[in-house]
């Protein structure tokens, strides 16, 4: 496992089929490709997550999102590129752009524009949305620090961006985009 400073050192890797940890808002996170199938199961492996669950994805800007933003009225494609005081993942129905892989077993897919510039770094870098998934194996809590990762996973992620941890208090809420049911506080 490699420490790496360069967003875009972690893009190529991205784009070759890596796992990567990064910190975000509040917690480390595990990211790839989610248009790598290959690269999305190693995380569901690492996390002893069911695909069914499905996984988070998370931009950098509001250009990475444009492909949901082209599929909503403008009210909900105002509220998914809005910023919020929270960290918010939403919900946006979705069965046409990304894989089920990743949505899991649902009609939808959780996205979040982040705050972080770490995140924003990577996914400007990589020029697209990435997994976002927080770094634990299924039962254990999201790992705070490099040592935790290295705790939880070894040398089974590709690379750790050596950047600093947002300092939001809790990873982020889940809301649904259209009616504003709170999945996750």
């Amino acid at each position: 496992m490699q420490l790496i400073r360069c967003e875009f050192e972690l893009a190529k890797l991205l784009k070759q089929g890596a796992v990567i940890a990064y910190p975000t808002e509040a917690v480390w996170g595990l990211g790839c490709d989610p248009f790598n199938e290959s690269a999305v199961r190693r995380i569901l492996t690492l996390k002893s997550r069911p695909e069914a669950k499905g996984l988070i994805l998370i931009g950098g800007h509001p250009s990475h999102l444009q492909p949901w933003v082209d599929t909503l009225d403008s009210e909900a494609a105002t509220r998914l590129l809005s910023q919020t005081e929270r960290p918010t993942s939403w919900i946006v129905p979705d069965t046409k752009i990304t894989p089920s892989w990743v949505r899991g077993e649902h009609q939808s897919v959780a996205i979040r524009l982040s705050q972080h510039t770490g995140v924003q770094r990577i996914c400007q870098a990589f020029n697209g949305v990435i997994v976002s998934t927080s770094a634990n194996p299924a039962g254990l809590d999201p790992a705070l620090t490099q040592q935790q990762l290295t705790e939880y996973f070894g040398d089974q992620i590709d690379a750790i961006f050596d950047a600093p941890l947002g300092d939001a208090g809790q990873p982020s809420q889940i809301l649904d985009l259209l009616n504003g049911k709170l999945f996750r506080d």
